[in-house]
């Protein structure tokens, strides 16, 4: 069990650090489906893991290249800790299925808005392509 959460934990980096997402993105699910844990707990171990393996490792790698906004970090930090504070106070009493639920619908739409964007963004790059040969 611990190689697996040793695993999962690299696995995770690596998306992490590769695509910039929430690792909670993918934890979460995994705790819940390959570790059984409530979806609860293991919202709760997520953000636990995640403050100091993303608060040091891959901000480091984009600090040194020039790639943070030290000023918009910093808002969207304070932001995120009062609005932190206030949605774990609204997902703790709500049922586990529940908040399942509501995990999925979350990353359903956040996966539709991407892949929305994606395709427009493709049109954008095959009519200027277009332009260019005309």
């Amino acid at each position: 069990m611990s190689l697996t959460i040793l695993l999962l934990g690299l696995g995770v980096g690596v998306l992490v650090g590769l695509l910039g997402i929430g690792g909670g993105v993918v934890l979460v699910p995994a705790m819940v489906y390959f570790l059984r844990m409530d979806q609860h707990l293991a919202q709760g171990t997520s953000l636990f893991i995640l403050l100091p393996p993303i608060g040091l490792g891959a901000l480091r790698e984009y600090w040194k290249e020039g790639q943070v906004d030290l000023r918009a970090g910093i808002f969207c930090a304070l932001g995120m800790l009062f609005g932190a504070l206030a949605g774990s106070l609204i997902a703790l009493p709500i049922p586990s299925r529940e908040l399942k639920g509501l995990f999925g619908c979350f990353l359903v739409f956040a996966a539709l808005l991407l892949w929305g964007k994606a395709g427009r963004e493709g049109q954008e790059f095959v009519d200027k392509g277009e332009r260019a040969d005309g």
